[in-house]
């Protein structure tokens, strides 16, 4: 359910920022482009936010900045304790994951996300998209940017670049999370009863947008 993946990001948890700046040269391609990521997530929502894995806080500051209401989830403590600096003060984070989590206080209109889906499987996304468009009423949305390929072979094709590279914590990190294909996922999205809509961000993320139909 993607809490196998915690303990990679508590060890994360202090250097993270760095990593997002692009200052780490392994990861600088992923996060290439990364506040413009933020900026249309915040831009696709609307005005009650349920957030996942919000990290160190990023998108929820920016979600904030913009007057929306925002339901923060990060099963992190790590992570928490660094959004704590980051965020108001009357902000409360919750404990939870993409699958487990408290209900939001407030009828949300849009489910967001970034850099966070991957850690399900693709039977774990389908369960949880179909919770998701229990929880929204017709019209709202999930919006997710997140590391993706078109094919097995292009996933392929960047681990056998990243180890060309000696970047082998990448190419790690994509054998070992469970990236997604975008047939996939977007047939996930339909099954789902989102009408689905992609766009490509840079060479390894794109942002996922589904509107709920009925």
């Amino acid at each position: 359910m993607g809490r196998e993946f915690l303990d990679i990001f508590t060890d994360w948890s202090s250097d993270y920022d760095d990593f997002v700046e692009g200052n780490d040269p392994e990861y600088k391609a992923v996060f290439e482009g990364y506040s413009n990521i933020l900026k249309e997530i915040v831009q696709r929502s609307g005005m009650n936010v349920l957030e996942f894995g919000i990290g160190t806080g990023n998108l929820t500051q920016q979600l904030l900045s913009s007057g929306k209401w925002v339901f923060p989830i990060e099963p992190s403590k790590e992570m928490r304790e660094l959004a704590k600096n980051k965020l108001p003060s009357e902000v409360m984070i919750y404990d939870g994951d993409l699958q487990n989590y408290p209900k939001p206080t407030r009828q949300v209109d849009t489910i967001v996300s970034s850099y966070v889906f991957h850690h399900l499987t693709d039977t774990e996304k389908g369960m949880a998209l179909k919770k998701y468009a229990d929880q929204l009423e017709k019209g709202g949305k999930v919006v997710f940017a997140d590391t993706m390929f078109e094919s097995q072979e292009a996933l392929e094709q960047k681990i056998v670049q990243a180890k060309e590279h000696q970047f082998y914590t990448l190419a790690n990190d994509l054998e070992r999370e469970y990236y997604t294909l975008i047939p996939t996922l977007l047939n996930l999205f339909n099954l789902a009863g989102f009408n689905v809509s992609i766009e490509q961000m840079n060479e390894y993320v794109w942002i996922v947008e589904g509107e709920k139909q009925a």
